[in-house]
């Protein structure tokens, strides 16, 4: 058992859901979807302030930001008042990234409630994506390149919102145009650009899509949901993802994050947190600060 960081944690990216609203399709209705770990069945059950304490038991995690779950589609407001009476009966989360629509014709509506809401931060509408970077990509309804969507998504620095933003890699360079036609909006991308191929030729395809991304100021990194299909999750086989991504970003542009409780798939809370700080434990500590905490607390404005 590692010894206790000498900082608390913000953790930037985890969820909860409780199923008994029946408001998440993905966990309750059969087929179940495709998920990049697998089976998932040991997650299809609720998820609660005291089951993430008990996970994250041993760690001072101080703050956290809670990221919208694939909610009912017809009612993000929902999703936010629900989380709202979280916060105000646990103390967690401390911020909100919310599910909207970017395509929709009542998006200016969405977002604006989330503006007025108090505690959302950031938005997250996962664009439609190709399943392999060697498919022709267009402009289709709901992609990053999508006159609709792009409109919608120019409605959000003037609320003062960000965009987290969950592509595979091969669309980052998509979302680095995205980032300098709108200046003003920081994009955070989320899971590390999903670096699923561990293969030499994979890894070197999303490091140049981590660096084209990485290009624009205004964009940020969160390192999580790294775990391997089908294998747990080891420090041994994260390390160079992690490392290659604080050195494309720069560890001020770069965030830790549970992704809890999917990432539960993978491996144990303390196994992720413990094996992140192995990884950067030769860091300066002001930067091991940076990447568990104060990054967290300047993007989310905890």
């Amino acid at each position: 058992m590692a010894e206790a960081a000498p900082f608390p944690i913000v953790d930037a990216h985890h969820h909860f859901w409780d199923l008994s609203l029946g408001k998440h399709p993905w966990l309750l209705r059969e087929p179940w979807i495709h998920m990049r770990y697998g089976d998932y069945a040991s997650i299809r059950r609720d998820y609660m302030p005291r089951d993430y304490f008990e996970d994250a038991q041993g760690f001072h995690v101080a703050k956290s930001v809670y990221v919208e779950t694939e909610w009912d589609a017809d009612d993000p407001g929902g999703e936010v008042a629900w989380v709202k009476d979280v916060m105000q009966r646990h103390g967690y989360p401390h911020a909100v990234v919310a599910q909207a629509w970017l395509d929709m014709d009542d998006v200016q509506q969405v977002l604006a409630g989330h503006a007025a809401s108090g505690v959302v931060r950031s938005v997250r509408h996962k664009p439609t994506v190709t399943h392999s970077p060697h498919v022709p990509r267009g402009m289709p309804r709901g992609s990053m390149s999508d006159t609709r969507w792009r409109d919608g998504y120019a409605r959000l620095a003037p609320l003062g919102l960000s965009f987290d933003l969950q592509v595979v890699h091969w669309h980052l360079p998509e979302a680095a145009r995205l980032a300098r036609d709108f200046p003003h909006t920081t994009i955070i991308v989320n899971h590390a650009g999903l670096p699923s191929d561990r293969s030499d030729a994979g890894l070197a395809a999303w490091r140049r899509s981590l660096e084209c991304i990485a290009q624009a100021p205004n964009a940020a990194i969160k390192i999580s949901g790294i775990g391997v299909p089908g294998q747990r999750w080891t420090a041994q086989a994260n390390r160079q993802v992690v490392l290659d991504t604080i050195s494309i970003f720069g560890a001020d542009r770069c965030m830790f994050a549970s992704n809890f409780p999917v990432d539960r798939l993978a491996g144990s809370f303390r196994t992720i947190v413990d094996g992140f700080r192995a990884i950067i434990a030769h860091l300066p500590e002001t930067q091991q600060r940076a990447l568990f905490h104060d990054n967290a607390v300047r993007y989310y404005r905890l």
